[in-house]
This record gives C-alpha cells, structure tokens and sequence, in this order.
C-alpha cells in the first residue's frame, strides 16, 4: 500500500508538470493549523478571508516598524519622502488595482471560480495584502541593512560561525534576504500562537516572489531565481504552502518551486511605485531636477496635458500629476501583460517581470538609472549607509555573543545587561547554533532606522 501511494504521488506529480497550476487551487483559504476546508462560498460577505489578511497586516507591530524604516533617503528631516510604510501602502493600492483588473477577466475565462462564490474583489484584496507586506521583512537602513547583515558573517566577526552551521544555513545568513525575513514574521509560531498572522495561503504564495531556498545561487536567469524566499528555519511551512497551493516544483531542483501568478501583480506594484515614486523623491529633494521630470516622464505616456502641467504653481503638484499618469499607463501595460500570458504563467514558462516585458521598459530603465545616480548614489544616502553597516555589525555582534555565552552557561556581567535590552521572545532555548543566531538576526531586522541608533548609542556607553 505504501508503495502503492508514492507511485500515484509521483503520478500526481508528474501530472501537474503537465497540466500547470489551477486557479481554484491557487486561490486557497486555508489557514495554518486549520482541520477544516474553508470555501469561498460560505464566507462572511462583510469580511471576507482575503480582507482579514490586510487587517491582519496593518495591526502587526511589523508592519508598524515601517513607518521609520527607510525607502530612499534614510532618516530624512523632511515630511514628504516615503518611508517603507508610506511606500507598502502605495504598493498595495496598486496591487489592488492590478488584482481586480486581472481577476474580473479571469472569472470569464474560468467560469468554475464563479459557481465556487469567487469574484474579481479576491484577486484584488490578495494582491493587495501580498503588496502591503512586501518589505515587512526588510532590517533598517534600507537594502545595505541587508548586505550588513551578511557581510558580518561573511567578512565580519560573524564568520567564526560558519564549522557550526549546514551549507545552507551558512548561506541564508551571508546572504541575509529580507523576503525570506517576511516569510518568516508571518510564519513563525511564538509563544503558542500558531503560524504568526495566520494568513491565508493565497496571500503568502502571492507574497513570495522567489520560491526557493538560498542555495544553489541564481541558478537560471528566471526571475523567480533571482533571489530566495525563505530560510532553512521556514523549510517546513513554506513547502506546506506550495503543496496546499499546487504551485510547480521545477524539476532536477532541491527546493526550488515556479511563481504563485498573482506574485507577478505584486512584484508589477513594487516595481511601478518605486521606479516612479522614488524618482518623484529625487526631485522634490532637489536631487534631480525638475527639467527631467517632464523629459522622461512624458516618454512613459502620451496625451499630457502640457498647459495643465505648466499652470500648476508648486513643483510637488507637477510632479504628482506626471506620476498619477505614469502610474496608470504602467498599471494597464502590466494587466495586458499578465493577462496576454496567463497560460505560460500557470505552466512556470514565463520566466520575467511583467514590466520587463512591456513597451517601456528602456524608458523605465532609463528612469531607474537616474534614480541610481542622483538618489541612491548620493552623498547623503551613502554616508548614512555607511553609519548603517557599523551600526548593525555591532548590535549583531553583542547579542549574538551574548546569547551564545548564555547558552554555554558563561555569561559575565555585561552579557547579562545584554540581554535585558533583548526581548524574551528573541531569547528562545536551542541547542542549535543556526536557531540562535537567527534569532539575533530576525531582532536586528525588526528594528526601525531610530531605534537601531538609539540601542546602539546605548551598547557604545553615550546615553546623552
């Protein structure tokens, strides 16, 4: 019998290389820790279950953190940049747009979603609860929160780790990813709770942009390649999401599975916003100039209104405008896109981003340039990085240690100081070296840009 059962689970599997993924599948209510089957057709019409996702989402202190995590310029003086809060809120707006614009053909093409009580609104609340959540895993300082995480176990005090850890542990550190980070706060079971937020799986297949793990490295050019989407401490949950979701495991792979389609509109909705809006920063910062605005822009539509433009009095109104009509064109290409491509999607075959594949994408790379030059480029973007990378490596170091001495029952006096600065929660027992130092990292990661600073002046004795 048992025999019997692997052959028609290889069956079934070979199966699904063939006939790709199925939306009813896709679209799964399931919750972690739920016994029963939830149908869309029984669902509370005044709350749905994708809509409790995004409510979910907004009241995590996660997601609160982002309000004083960078997007651009970190710890900006000034009231309009955008803060990695104020950018997933945008994010999400338009990942709602791109959902229901998808999702109201979709429901023509598969007739099936509607006798099952589906409407374009779920592909809609999905996307937008997978956008609003895009960055939740991000650490402070903006992507070089990232590469400090790594670096301080790669060419850092961190690398007398690596004979204690498993190849791929030892990767998933050097190569610290916040959406791996993301996958795990939304995942993670602390203090009985099971499975975090307890999103629904629909939602975190959408969220996971690169369903893989971190080792081998960039093993195609596909996009879902490009990076990975959760840590070896995840392993377990993430392959109960795929499986429950039907999505496609490549083959010849270890874990390494094809994009949730819905990724796609949320990687289309952060892709849109930060190309545009990033560029828009740039400008009312007086890091680029207005000139370019128009220039560039205006490449991206056609049918501005110049003498709208010209008769608006404040820079931020001009510039807003052209972004509001940026944004829609971008929007549209994207629906087209995915829709013009649904069926390679669903096989695993269309292995780029949507604007990747659009009209504009020399405007847009045009634009991205720019922004690298002027904006991430800048003197006041790069010397706060570099106070970034120290900050980092020095919290990580005196926690890591401090954790470990507690472990192996040696802990001085200052470690024990240490340790009152860490919450309980980050201070779980494990014999595992990898558990422990994960722990340190996902703590570090939480933090927002200003509290990073003020623990670190406290570690560094200035209290002043």
């Amino acid at each position: 019998m048992v025999i019997r059962n692997k052959r028609l689970d290889k069956f079934a599997e070979n199966l699904r290389y063939i006939q790709g993924m199925n939306w009813e599948q896709l679209l799964s209510l399931k919750r972690q820790g739920d016994i029963h089957k939830r149908e869309r057709a029984s669902q509370d019409e005044t709350r749905l279950g994708f809509e409790v996702d995004f409510d979910r989402i907004i009241f995590s202190s996660a997601f609160r953190s982002l309000q004083d995590k960078t997007q651009v310029i970190p710890l900006s003086k000034t009231d309009f940049v955008h803060t990695r809060l104020t950018h997933s809120l945008e994010v999400s707006v338009v990942g709602r747009t791109l959902g229901r614009r998808v999702g109201k053909v979709l429901l023509d093409r598969h007739s099936n979603l509607k006798k099952l009580g589906y409407k374009f609104n779920d592909f809609g609340a999905i996307v937008a609860a997978a956008s609003l959540m895009h960055d939740i895993g991000n650490p402070p300082f903006g992507h070089s929160g990232e590469k400090a995480i790594g670096e301080y176990f790669k060419t850092g005090k961190g690398i007398q780790y690596q004979n204690q850890l498993t190849e791929k542990e030892y990767q998933d550190l050097i190569d610290f990813e916040g959406n791996a980070n993301g996958f795990k706060i939304v995942t993670e079971s602390k203090g009985g709770t099971i499975g975090g937020l307890r999103l629904s799986y629909a939602t975190l297949g959408a969220f996971i942009k690169y369903p893989k793990e971190s080792l081998p490295k960039k093993p195609t050019n596909d996009i879902s390649d490009k990076k990975y989407g959760f840590f070896q401490s995840e392993k377990e949950s993430f392959i109960d999401v795929v499986n429950e979701l039907g999505m496609l495991k490549k083959e010849n792979s270890n874990i390494s599975y094809y994009r949730h389609p819905l990724a796609y509109l949320v990687e289309a909705a952060d892709d849109i916003c930060y190309t545009i809006i990033d560029f828009e920063d740039g400008i009312n910062l007086g890091l680029i100039d207005e000139s370019y605005a128009l220039e560039y822009m205006s490449k991206l539509v056609s049918g501005i209104n110049r003498e709208k433009y010209y008769s608006l009095k404040h820079k931020k109104d001009r510039t807003g405008y052209l972004r509001a009509i940026a944004i829609n064109t971008l929007v549209g290409e994207a629906v087209d896109i995915f829709l013009e491509n649904e069926e390679a999607i669903l096989n695993g075959e269309f292995n780029k981003s949507l604007l990747d594949k659009c009209k504009y994408e020399a405007q847009i790379n045009d634009i991205i340039k720019i922004s690298i030059d002027k904006i991430y480029n800048s003197k006041e973007v790069i010397e706060k990085e570099v106070a970034g990378y120290k900050i980092i490596a020095d919290l990580l170091d005196v926690f890591v240690t401090a954790l470990n001495n507690k472990h192996q029952g040696v802990l001085s006096n200052y470690d024990k100081l240490i340790l009152h600065l860490l919450p309980e929660e980050y201070q779980l027992e494990s014999d595992v070296m990898y558990n422990r130092v994960m722990q340190i990292c996902s703590y570090v990661a939480s933090l927002s840009d200003g509290f990073a600073i003020r623990l670190h002046k406290k570690i560094k004795g200035n209290i002043l």
